[in-house]
């Protein structure tokens, strides 16, 4: 798994696309799984930094491991515990005057992927989510 650490910060988004970008070139990994990756990617990245870190400034740890049969991406910051795994899925079918806001992100990217996966260990919440090549 190729690491990175990311300031938890809005700002970062782009820098984070590209470390995506190039794992899966180097993976040759097609257009629409690539296009998958980063919006799920992107949602993830954007709930730890306006979230994880309420009070202070944080860091998100972002692993992709392209060498089996799935690209597994893991997200690990040391912000508030937070199980987006463990979030009810949105009504979809209401419509979007009638629904609760938040969670249709979390909801796009279970939906995606193949799986998704989340633990707290360490003080630090780990997100796992993985999709076949």
């Amino acid at each position: 798994m190729t690491e990175k650490i990311f300031p938890a910060d809005i700002n970062e988004l782009a820098p984070v696309t590209v470390f995506l970008e190039e794992e899966l070139d180097k993976a040759e990994a097609n257009p629409k799984l690539m296009v998958t990756f980063a919006v799920a990617l992107e949602e993830l990245f954007v709930n730890v930094a306006h979230y994880a870190y309420p009070d202070s400034k944080g860091t998100v740890k972002i692993g992709i491991d392209t060498s089996g049969d799935s690209i597994v991406v893991q997200l690990t910051d040391s912000g508030v515990p937070f199980n987006p795994v463990a979030m009810p899925d949105p009504d979809i079918t209401e419509s979007a005057e009638e629904r609760k806001i938040g969670g249709l992100g979390i909801y796009m990217v279970k939906k995606s992927m193949d799986s998704m996966t989340y633990e707290y260990k360490d003080n630090q919440n780990i997100l796992t989510i993985s999709k076949r090549k």
